[in-house]
């Protein structure tokens, strides 16, 4: 009997710190991936606060899609600030220790700032649809208190969710090794760590994703649906030109975001490869984040002539 005990008492340990992995797997690459890192949150900051800037400051941007857009981008930038000069200071002291409430904290920004780009993303479809579908009304519906309303609700209405979700998860009970083979805390791999049978967790996981991401990609693609459907039925084609040119944009954004959130959230974890979930990520983390300036400043005419106001000698 009390053999087994102080077996059941070394399996249910007591976690202070968890290891981030991070890329210490390739250590002669530990400088090169710092730089490429750095210069790409440097990009991320720059390309996001100028989006940010020439909204606020360009007269022929105001209005919902920019004020959006600017909203966006701030968005990004602390999404992108939750992981990446964590994962720059463990790659310059080559130590990957973060303490159990850090862990936390930063899997609950991470989750608040990811689910408030879903729905914000949302908002913007939304935007586009009554732009496209109802312009008559189009001032009406999209006042500035609506849009006010859309982006504080996408900002605040995850975050009671994922502060809950979060609670769960960190009171669980944590065994054995406490290496997490990412370079930030997230969910799947937080949960391997966990003692006993996980699935009710997993599938507290699955439904949240659901909620936060499938639900609003489904609400975007009816968006799109309506507004391919009447921009088909526009009879000029400068006129369906224009339309597309305004939503191609923030579609690229939404298939790049979602494809890969979704496919490393919704994988079933027998499939589930640790460096493909690592590399994915890494993408949405870190490489959708540094192309959503380039994509709306080159594939969006007005910000691309709004820049080129802003930097004339460029």
């Amino acid at each position: 009997m009390e053999s087994k005990l102080n077996s059941e008492e070394s399996h249910n340990t007591t976690i202070m710190e968890f290891a981030l992995v991070g890329f210490s797997d390739t250590p002669n690459l530990q400088w090169i991936l710092f730089g490429i890192f750095f210069i790409i949150y440097l990009i991320i900051l720059l390309g996001n606060s100028i989006i940010i800037l020439i909204t606020r400051i360009d007269s022929t941007l105001q209005n919902p899609m920019y004020f959006f857009l600017g909203n966006f981008s701030f968005l990004e930038i602390c999404y992108v600030t939750t992981t990446v000069p964590r994962m720059l200071r463990d790659i310059w002291t080559q130590k990957g220790n973060i303490s159990f409430l850090a862990c936390a904290a930063q899997t609950c920004f991470v989750f608040i700032f990811g689910g408030a780009e879903c729905l914000l993303l949302t908002a913007m479809a939304y935007d586009r649809y009554v732009a496209i579908c109802n312009p008559l009304n189009y001032p009406l519906v999209m006042n500035h208190k609506v849009c006010i309303q859309l982006v504080a609700g996408s900002w605040i209405s995850g975050i009671p969710v994922e502060i809950g979700q979060m609670w769960q998860i960190f009171s669980l009970s944590f065994c054995g090794s406490n290496r997490i083979n990412n370079f930030f805390c997230d969910i799947p791999q937080i949960l391997k760590l966990t003692c006993g049978e996980t699935l009710v967790n997993q599938m507290v996981v699955y439904i949240f994703t659901v909620l936060f991401l499938m639900v609003p990609f489904l609400l975007i693609v009816a968006s799109y649906g309506k507004i391919i459907s009447n921009i088909l039925k526009l009879s000029s084609a400068k006129g369906r030109a224009k339309a597309f040119s305004t939503c191609s944009s923030h579609l690229t954004v939404v298939v790049l975001f979602y494809g890969t959130a979704a496919i490393n959230y919704l994988q079933p974890k027998s499939n589930k490869s640790e460096r493909l979930g690592k590399l994915l990520s890494l993408f949405y983390t870190v490489l959708t984040p540094v192309m959503n300036p380039v994509i709306y400043t080159l594939r969006n005419k007005d910000v691309f002539m709004a820049l080129k106001k802003l930097l004339p000698n460029y």
